[in-house]
């Protein structure tokens, strides 16, 4: 009898743990939505595409992969030695200007001229669709997601999961009445997920929608999409903020690519740029960039102030955790280009950044 119980909890426990799976998932674009999909430039056979073809990474080097990944010499400096610092101050209700509270990984709170933009906001322990299996938090969330008071809008790049995470839409569908910006496709997951369809923008690339009195243009970015077994069913962007003031650009997930420059000609000068620098690989240069790339496409798009995202708070790559900022650092002190990197939660004020102190470097292995 004892093992029979024991045995029912399991299969209770775990049907619980896979309850949310499926949802997890997504949902696959049908009708009108699927039409205009069909319809953009970027979509052909079946999938969304760059404008430049990623290159296939051959099967030897998937193998290459998981030995570094798993074995590799660089495995236990991959996670910080000790605690992330992280900052819990309250966030003002409502500022003027231009502040940026960066909350780890992409996760951006942007206060810009009176408006609050919530970027790719991720408060989930795990990305991936599993609750208990996937890359895990190394630090908190600095604020409860709760706590953010009314928020704008809500911006998102692509649908993986370290940018687009079902448990933080869920609560923000709960707590917040702000209508999500996205790319292509990504409605039909929110869709699924409970967001009605009066909460949901969808853009192409180089289409805009205005907010609260900010422009959202939805820039090209490299990249690719997907949450299951198939890539490419759904846009990836980068996004450009335009308000009446002030600017500021987001890269979303990208390799390095040539249409950085023309949307600094389209879109800029920037104040601030929020620039993805981790992640990154030899093995996959078309997806994400290198630290000096992402000070490349600072220069490209005319900012200012280059902020570092993409980095510290999941394990995404086989680099040393604190190697995308030292690297950051370093490249933008050559190119003199002004830099702040700050803790999670440390707002900014991009009128009056904060020096560069080397708060990561501490917690190196």
């Amino acid at each position: 009898m004892k093992k029979r119980i024991v045995a029912a909890l399991g299969v209770a426990g775990a049907a619980w743990a896979l309850k949310d799976l499926p949802a997890a998932f997504g949902a696959k674009a049908t009708g009108a939505r699927a039409d205009r999909m069909r319809r953009s430039p970027q979509y052909a056979d079946g999938t969304f595409h760059n404008t430049a073809p990623r290159r296939e990474m051959p099967a030897s080097t998937y193998r290459e992969i998981f030995r570094e990944m798993f074995f590799g010499e660089t495995r236990k400096q991959r996670k910080p030695a000790g605690e992330i610092p992280i900052v819990r101050d309250a966030l003002p209700p409502r500022a003027e200007g231009l502040h940026l509270t960066w909350f780890g990984h992409a996760s951006t709170l942007v206060e810009l001229d009176g408006a609050r933009v919530l970027l790719d906001p991720v408060w989930g322990e795990r990305v991936s669709p599993a609750a208990f299996a996937g890359p895990k938090r190394l630090h908190e969330p600095p604020l409860p997601i709760e706590s953010l008071g009314r928020i704008d809008a809500v911006v998102i790049s692509h649908d993986h999961y370290d940018h687009l995470d079902m448990p933080t839409v869920r609560t923000l569908l709960r707590t917040q009445t702000a209508p999500f910006l996205v790319p292509l496709g990504i409605g039909a997951h929110l869709e699924r997920w409970g967001v009605p369809a009066t909460r949901i923008i969808e853009l192409d690339w180089n289409e805009e929608a205005t907010v609260a009195g900010v422009r959202f243009v939805a820039t090209p970015a490299q990249h690719f999409s997907g949450r299951g077994l198939s890539n490419d069913g759904t846009l990836w962007t980068s996004w450009a903020l335009i308000g009446p003031e002030h600017r500021v650009f987001y890269t979303g997930d990208s390799g390095y690519f040539d249409g950085y420059a023309k949307i600094g000609e389209q879109h800029g000068p920037f104040d601030a740029a929020l620039i993805q620098i981790g992640a990154y690989a030899p093995t996959w240069p078309d997806i994400h960039m290198t630290p000096e790339e992402g000070v490349a496409t600072h220069l490209d798009v005319r900012a200012r102030l280059l902020i570092p995202v993409h980095w510290a708070t999941f394990t995404l790559a086989m680099h040393p955790w604190t190697e995308p900022a030292d690297r950051v650092w370093r490249e933008a002190k050559a190119h003199d280009v002004e830099l702040a990197i700050p803790r999670p939660g440390e707002r900014v004020d991009v009128s009056a950044p904060p020096a560069v102190a080397p708060w990561w470097q501490a917690l190196g292995s």
